[in-house]
């Protein structure tokens, strides 16, 4: 059940622009992939001393843990309080090895959806691999089976049907990235859209 939340503490954790909704909206582009255990992998790849590739069944083996967080999408609506369970991003960097080189994270999702971190926004402590929301697995429509969750930044950021991490030396833009929104993506900035960049700077 969740903890009812005054006015002063929903304005304080909402970032501009923002207004508070208990729906968890869909918004995706293309058609839902769909999902065969059996097939299902998923790896990791680029700049790490030996690439790693996992089924279905060792995935859901791996250490799993639990996360309250809020979700911010850049139409504007924000939801409090999710409860994520999953893997931990830091958990599962006990399996790789990176290379020095390696600076930046693209995140390879079915569908032909990517999004792009830099490493040090990957690695933090919030970060998830999601297969379950609430109290229930995810819906197809929310990325089951694998959701990447990056509380930090704008939603799109947190990617569906994640398939692949693949660290790279260079930073290469994601599928939303380069149709005009922000590479970083800080609802705390209002980090929408690309031409901000330019102001940024």
């Amino acid at each position: 059940m969740k903890k009812i939340l005054t006015a002063e503490e929903i304005a304080r954790r909402l970032p501009p622009g923002q207004y508070l909704t208990e729906k968890f909206p869909v918004l995706t582009y293309g058609p839902v992939p769909r999902f065969d255990p059996a097939r299902w992998d998923f790896r990791v790849t680029g700049l790490v001393e030996e690439p790693l590739r996992l089924t279905y069944e060792q995935f859901r083996q791996l250490p799993k843990s639990e996360m309250v967080a809020d979700f911010h999408c850049v139409t504007a609506w924000s939801r409090l309080d999710n409860h994520w369970e999953g893997v931990r991003v830091k958990d599962l960097m006990r399996l790789v090895r990176l290379k020095p080189q390696a600076r930046f994270v693209i995140v390879r999702c079915d569908g032909d959806y990517t999004t792009n971190l830099p490493l040090e926004e990957f690695l933090d402590d919030t970060v998830m691999l999601a297969y379950r929301h609430d109290g229930q697995d995810l819906t197809p429509e929310h990325g089951f089976p694998l959701r990447l969750v990056v509380p930090k930044l704008y939603g799109w950021k947190s990617a569906k049907w994640v398939r692949c991490i693949d660290f790279t030396a260079e930073d290469e833009r994601g599928f939303w990235e380069v149709r005009g929104y922000h590479n970083h993506a800080d609802p705390w900035k209002e980090e929408r859209y690309s031409f901000q960049e330019e102001q940024d700077t």
